[in-house]
């Protein structure tokens, strides 16, 4: 079975006291990740070593720490930036690249992300690789095309055997942060679509074992309904995750 994964992406949120906290929280819940599941963490920055003693002295298995970004380069003159070197000599497990704030704010191209995949590949870390369309392309019915696109740019110059090492979050960006979300019909139809392309380019080594992940205002309430389609391999989740009650139910929603 694939890897299904509850990812947490706190971004720009928490004092360092409110995210102990949350920690501290979630590792002590009963439930403990199947050989098949994962929890991660994606910490901002200033976090992430306090995520990893957490995690650690828990001694709880099935969790891992992720870190939110890092820089297209190895190391140099770039005052500001985290690299996957920094990461990997943490002990961090991944990296998040491309989420749509990182595209929209901070005008990160699909070639520069291309850069950064390759980076945190060739440092060990696992790239948790965002892609999604805006409400006008989905209303236009143009979404296939515009994530084939993203896809392709950033990833398709990757052999099968590192191809196999990436995890894909799908993330419609009108869905994130505004309380709507994809329909679970939805968010299938375009999960299968995604496993289609790395069929084709990859074959079923790859498609077949590729974790897919569904972003966008993924909640309690929905999570279960929108993990059981069968190309919906977890959720990459944003508000929700920072209430430890709230994630717990998302966690334990996993197949």
């Amino acid at each position: 079975m694939r890897k299904q994964i509850a990812a947490a992406n706190w971004k720009m949120h928490l004092t360092v006291g409110q995210a102990d906290e949350l920690l501290k929280r979630l590792l002590s819940v009963e439930w403990t990740p199947g050989a098949h599941q994962e929890v991660v963490f994606a910490a901002p920055a200033p976090y992430l070593h306090l995520a990893m003693v957490r995690v650690a002295e828990s001694g709880r298995q099935g969790f891992s720490v992720f870190a939110q970004n890092c820089y297209s380069e190895s190391s140099g003159a770039y005052t500001g930036e985290t690299s996957a070197l920094m990461l990997e000599s943490m002990g961090v497990s991944g990296v998040i690249l491309g989420h749509s704030e990182r595209r929209e704010y901070f005008n990160e191209t699909d070639e520069v992300l291309a850069k950064k995949v390759d980076m945190a590949l060739h440092y060990r870390l696992t790239p948790l690789f965002c892609c999604g369309e805006p409400l006008s392309v989905r209303e236009a019915g143009t979404q296939n095309a515009f994530v084939a696109r993203q896809i392709e740019r950033s990833l398709f110059h990757l052999d099968a055997a590192l191809m196999s090492r990436i995890v894909i979050a799908y993330e419609p960006i009108w869905a994130i942060g505004t309380g709507k979300t994809a329909t679970s019909l939805q968010a299938q139809e375009m999960h299968a679509f995604i496993r289609s392309l790395l069929d084709a380019r990859y074959g079923s080594s790859v498609s077949g074992h590729l974790s897919i992940l569904y972003g966008g205002s993924v909640k309690a309430g929905n999570a279960s309904e929108i993990f059981s389609r069968p190309d919906v391999d977890g959720g990459l989740v944003g508000g929700a995750s920072l209430q430890a009650g709230e994630f717990e139910v998302i966690m334990r929603a996993l197949k």
